[in-house]
């Protein structure tokens, strides 16, 4: 991966313009509380986070905390969320979960309590932790991420949990909770799926698919 004239890439000095800009950022969805947090994290797997805002809010307001969950049927959320993709499965995975969890206040803190929730991977965890002010266990790859990181030349491949594992390698530990939503909001803003704005890109000296594109 990255090399720069001859030399393997440093990238957490090459990365620190980045981290710097995004640092502590919020994320996109437009949550209250960490019950709200983990709700709309996995109602936002393949919908964007701007849907999930607008729904969202009769929601919460029909089921305000985990409590009123726990004791609904899945099909009492199919009028909220049945625009979401995947919505009887997630209507299943969110009430098995408050059931499971039953208060607000015992909502778990940590990458391997999260993840052995219903509806729970690595990024999704990850993205609670980092929102709820965690100590970081991963970094957010979410796909925005599995498009810039290999272009930059900093991982390569298209599986997440390996590009994960890849950029924990190379990033120091002090720096993860903010360098998936990083790459993610640069992927949003700038480094687009088609007609990428490389010359705005504060990273683009270090980019291995910028540095092609001048070749080319």
């Amino acid at each position: 991966m990255g090399k720069q004239q001859g030399r393997a890439m440093n990238w957490a000095e090459a990365l620190m313009p980045l981290f710097k800009k995004y640092k502590q950022r919020k994320h996109p969805l437009d949550y209250k509380n960490r019950y709200q947090l983990i709700v709309m994290v996995i109602l936002s797997s393949q919908s964007t986070d701007d849907r999930i805002n607008e729904l969202v809010p009769a929601l919460f307001k029909a089921f305000p905390s985990l409590k009123e969950l726990a004791k609904a049927k899945p099909e009492e959320l199919y009028p909220y969320i049945g625009s979401v993709r995947s919505c009887i499965k997630k209507a299943n995975w969110l009430v098995s979960l408050a059931k499971e969890i039953r208060s607000d206040e015992k909502i778990p803190t940590t990458m391997e309590g999260l993840t052995a929730l219903s509806g729970i991977g690595r990024k999704s965890a990850n993205v609670i932790i980092r929102e709820s002010g965690g100590e970081a266990a991963g970094i957010i790859v979410d796909l925005h991420v599995l498009r810039v990181t290999p272009r930059l030349g900093v991982a390569a491949g298209t599986n997440p949990e390996k590009i994960e594992k890849q950029l924990m390698e190379v990033i120091p530990k002090e720096y993860w909770n903010d360098a998936g939503m990083a790459f993610s909001f640069l992927g949003r803003e700038i480094c687009r799926p088609t007609d990428p704005k490389c010359d705005e890109c504060i990273l683009n000296q270090v980019c291995e698919y910028y540095a092609s594109t001048l070749q080319s």
